[in-house]
């Protein structure tokens, strides 16, 4: 008998309720249906045996180790789960050996769970390659991490990869449904009730996590001594709210990347929520700092140069405070961020002018533009030409100070927001008045 096979019995009342009332079959299964919904590719590929190599990516507790159960009941194969942050290559690569002589001698082929399998190094990961090849067994490997960035691309190209969603509202409802209702596996027998305004309480605390949702109520259950469950008895069960928040992955260039775009749009509103997720989720405040002060320079810039000012103050603040009193600063300065003007231009002309000094030959710095600190450097005409802006009229002359194969490049183009109006019409003076001093020269015989 297949372990896959063992869970279609009854399961005793000391299992975890997350795990009594895991899905056997695929109608059973709850959410994915973009996946396993009928006529969807996922669902076609198990019922037509055709699952070889999958690469299962998802948040936690939305179903990849169940489908990973229900295709090897499916398959008629023994299910051999792996956790790469409990097992080493050497024992998983052990397994898929054992496995590879039941394929030989037997021709049944096992189903190989590595849960977190981005937890194995790249060359780690190679040691799956020559199983997957020859398809002695059928490798499912689930991660929380964006497999194009933690997979190796040789494991990627012979692996199916799907993508798994967070659970919705309705799908995590239906399952508190079915956890109260079901007398073998779930919370039948205590014929309990739970108040709508603890169910929904309960659905925003999973965060779209079924084993997290299940999990508290299963707790709130064993508190309970009434027939009904309700919001104060389920915040006492839970305590807190823990955001689902990973430091070091996907989300966090996710969130960050929501809250500069947030910005950017000049939406405060979307900018405290994102500021605010990354806190509770035990962000380094002083990244946070670091990344607005990226803001002020490249969404900002001189459409109002005391954003600069304020993003470098919120820093200081928060390092003299610390938390809770820094982050007000930082609020402060996101929110002055998202209302101020906006201009890229410095950003933009900064850009152009290193692809031009990656691009281009780099010419050396015109003579005039040279100090002639020794005699020859004198002799050799080192600053001959050089006009000294201060005695001239309104500090401004014609002198050029690119290089030859780049005299006429302009990088920086002002916008006409906030303090960049003033400086677009300073600009477009002083390259009118230049444009006329070179024509006078020209015209000089």
């Amino acid at each position: 008998m297949s372990q896959a096979e063992k869970g279609l019995f009854s399961v005793p009342e000391a299992v975890p309720l997350a795990e009594r009332l895991r899905p056997q079959t695929l109608d059973e299964f709850m959410g994915q249906q973009h996946l396993v919904g009928a006529n969807q590719v996922l669902r076609k590929l198990i019922e037509s045996k055709q699952v070889r190599s999958l690469i299962l990516w998802g948040p936690p507790g939305i179903g990849k180790t169940t489908l990973g159960m229900i295709i090897a009941k499916n398959f008629g194969s023994d299910f051999v789960q792996f956790s790469a942050t409990r097992s080493g290559i050497k024992e998983v690569q052990g397994a898929m050996e054992s496995s590879k002589k039941k394929f030989q001698i037997q021709g049944m082929r096992d189903l190989i769970f590595v849960d977190e399998i981005h937890r194995f190094n790249r060359a780690q990961q190679d040691a799956f390659l020559p199983y997957v090849e020859e398809g002695s067994v059928i490798l499912i490997g689930a991660t929380t991490e964006n497999p194009s960035f933690r997979l190796r691309s040789a494991l990627l190209s012979r692996s199916q990869v799907f993508v798994l969603k967070p659970l919705t509202d309705q799908d995590l409802k239906d399952i508190f449904s079915l956890a109260l209702k079901d007398e073998a596996r779930g919370l039948g027998k205590k014929n309990l009730n739970l108040e709508t305004d603890a169910l929904n309480f309960l659905v925003q605390y999973a965060d779209g996590d079924a084993r997290k949702a299940l999990n508290a109520l299963e707790l709130a259950a064993d508190l309970c001594q009434e027939s009904s469950i309700n919001l104060a008895l389920v915040q006492q069960a839970i305590q807190q709210k823990t955001p689902r928040y990973d430091q070091s992955g996907e989300e966090h260039y996710d969130i960050i990347s929501a809250l500069h775009k947030s910005v950017r749009n000049s939406d405060p509103d979307a900018t405290l929520y994102w500021l605010a997720r990354m806190l509770a989720g035990g962000e380094d405040p002083l990244y946070i700092a670091r990344r607005l002060i990226r803001m002020a320079t490249e969404d900002i810039g001189l459409a109002d140069p005391q954003a600069l000012a304020v993003t470098l103050t919120a820093w200081q603040a928060f390092e003299r405070l610390g938390s809770p009193e820094g982050d007000l600063a930082l609020a402060e300065a996101a929110v002055y961020l998202a209302m101020a003007p906006k201009s890229n231009a410095v950003y933009a002309a900064f850009g152009q002018a290193k692809a031009d000094v990656e691009e281009t030959r780099n010419d050396p710095v015109p003579l005039h533009l040279r100090n002639a600190v020794t005699g020859l450097m004198k002799d050799l005409d080192y600053g001959k030409g050089y006009q000294y802006a201060h005695e001239h009229k309104g500090a401004l002359t014609d002198m050029q100070c690119l290089p030859d194969n780049l005299k006429d490049r302009h990088y920086y183009q002002p916008t006409s927001y906030g303090d960049e109006a003033e400086i677009e019409q300073r600009l477009k003076r002083w390259r009118e008045q230049n444009k006329r001093s070179q024509i006078d020269d020209e015209k000089m015989p």
